[in-house]
């Protein structure tokens, strides 16, 4: 288990091979390759962790699953909130034993994630149903020097959730639909 206080950003993209390049122009390494990511927001019946602007989520890929607990985020340039984390074993057993505590799921997102690193950050390449979109996490100054490596200023910034980007897309694109989910393989 982890305790820690994470700071990211997103940068939109054109497309994974434009982010891919990008990141390999300035010299990111590849720690992780492309692999399908299956997430799941949980509450309680009251909603309490939305109301508090927390969040419980599993996450589940080839092999390995993760519960994810992240509080309200905090005022910053960059979205910043505590994150506590812990591997386990199989995901769908664990959703099963939430939702007899009473959790249910209100919110499934799919994404295509792969992962480089770059002086002492994170840099995921998320290819989403709603657009490509790279997340930037570690600390504030490897955060910034990242993006201006890439040619991002502060302005171009999204500290949005992948929900919100979903509720937006879904919107402008009259969809109706109540995840974010892919209806095929991109």
């Amino acid at each position: 288990m982890k305790t820690t206080v994470e700071r990211e950003i997103k940068l939109r993209f054109n497309s994974p091979d434009e982010a891919r390049m990008a990141l390999l122009t300035i010299g990111a390494k590849l720690v992780r390759s492309r692999r399908l990511q299956e997430d799941r927001l949980l509450d309680s019946p009251d909603g309490s962790l939305r109301r508090q602007q927390s969040l419980l989520r599993v996450r589940m890929e080839a092999n390995k699953s993760h519960l994810t607990y992240k509080g309200p985020a905090q005022l910053s340039t960059m979205k910043v909130r505590e994150e506590i984390e812990t591997s386990i074993g199989n995901g769908t057993v664990l959703l099963k034993l939430l939702e007899k505590l009473g959790f249910t799921v209100w919110f499934r997102y799919q994404k295509y994630r792969e992962e480089f690193w770059y002086q002492n950050v994170i840099v995921a390449i998320d290819e989403t149903p709603v657009g490509t979109f790279v997340e930037i996490e570690g600390d504030e100054k490897g955060i910034t020097r990242t993006a201006q490596a890439l040619g991002k200023p502060p302005v171009e910034y999204i500290l949005d959730s992948y929900r919100g980007l979903f509720l937006k897309y879904r919107d402008e694109h009259c969809l109706n639909r109540s995840n974010m989910v892919f209806d095929k393989e991109p």
